[in-house]
């Protein structure tokens, strides 16, 4: 039998061609699992406002109906207003039950702003959360001149002035651990909701997420089901506008509301705009000439080459975080 010839590189390769269909597909995954395989009788996620999280209550909503379906805002005290605002806009919009837990007092419990603010003042001894706001983030220049990423720590005073610094190693890994005390004490509550209405968790992390580690290890990382793990960006964007998610989550810049500072997904982690980003990725994985994809993306073949070793480096130093317990 023949193989049948790869479609030539180009932008449209990540168009869903029949999206009706991936819709059906997700849906029908979705309620065969929560039935059949987990045993659950409906579903809880963890709702922010962000667009992964819309698209995976719209389908949930479409696999289930909204009667079985219960979406849990999970704010902290560095949370953008704006999430909880979109939250509740999304939740109207597919009449599923909307619960909010301020885990606030969980991360104080745990000590996890003491933490991250005792690792930021060792770099600025003139910071307190009080007077300034933070955020960590990646050299954006290194992606394409093939060096290691960089993490830049910047604290941002009341007068919206900024200081930015590189951040020593042992600074940035403690500043991340405590963060990540966010991640594990919202899924803690999701399965606490989970469990006491016998309800499965609907994990919300995308294709890139995953691949690439963007996620934390039993937080954002822990549920029964991803029912989008295998879509790339653009392709969570194809589905939010098929399944009507609210225009204002649509249009919002993808954040990672983790800092007090804002601070962007691509800022923090990616270091390319998602649009971009994803095609790369698409002739990365599917082994396209990189003459190919130089020529459609009007990127040089060297700049290209130094993107795919850094894709290469977040598959290989995240790999620990997709690793199932050993046995």
């Amino acid at each position: 039998m023949d193989t049948p010839l790869k479609k030539p590189f180009s932008k449209e390769l990540l168009v869903i061609e029949d999206i009706e269909a991936e819709v059906y597909k997700i849906s029908q995954f979705l309620r065969n699992n929560i039935d059949k395989v987990l045993k659950r009788r409906g579903a809880v996620v963890g709702i922010s406002g962000g667009i992964d999280s819309s698209v995976t209550l719209a389908l949930v909503v479409r696999a289930l109906g909204p009667d079985y379906v219960v979406g849990i805002m999970l704010p902290e005290k560095d949370s953008s207003p704006a999430s909880k605002e979109l939250a509740l806009s999304l939740a109207g919009k597919f009449g599923v039950r909307c619960l909010e837990e301020d885990i606030t007092g969980a991360l104080i419990g745990f000590g996890c702003y003491r933490r991250r603010d005792e690792a930021v003042a060792s770099v600025f001894p003139e910071y307190n959360p009080a007077d300034y706001k933070m955020k960590i983030g990646i050299n954006q220049q290194n992606i394409s001149i093939n060096l290691p990423p960089v993490f830049m720590l910047t604290i941002i005073d009341r007068n919206g002035q900024s200081k930015s610094r590189m951040l020593p190693v042992n600074e940035y890994l403690q500043i991340v651990a405590s963060s990540n005390f966010k991640q594990r004490s919202r899924m803690s509550m999701l399965y606490y909701h989970a469990e006491r209405l016998h309800y499965a968790v609907i994990g919300t992390p995308n294709k890139h997420e995953v691949e690439q580690g963007f996620f934390v290890k039993y937080g954002d990382g822990g549920a029964d089901i991803m029912p989008i793990a295998h879509l790339y960006k653009t392709q969570v964007y194809q589905l939010a506008e098929y399944l009507d998610v609210p225009a204002e989550i649509i249009e919002r810049t993808p954040t990672t509301d983790t800092y007090s500072a804002e601070q962007t997904q691509e800022e923090f982690f990616y270091q390319l705009p998602f649009d971009k980003m994803d095609l790369l990725w698409y002739g990365y994985e599917n082994n396209y000439p990189i003459e190919d994809i130089a020529s459609v993306m009007q990127i040089s073949p060297d700049n290209i080459k130094a993107i795919f070793n850094n894709f290469d480096r977040k598959k290989k130093t995240t790999n620990y975080l997709r690793m199932e317990p050993i046995k």
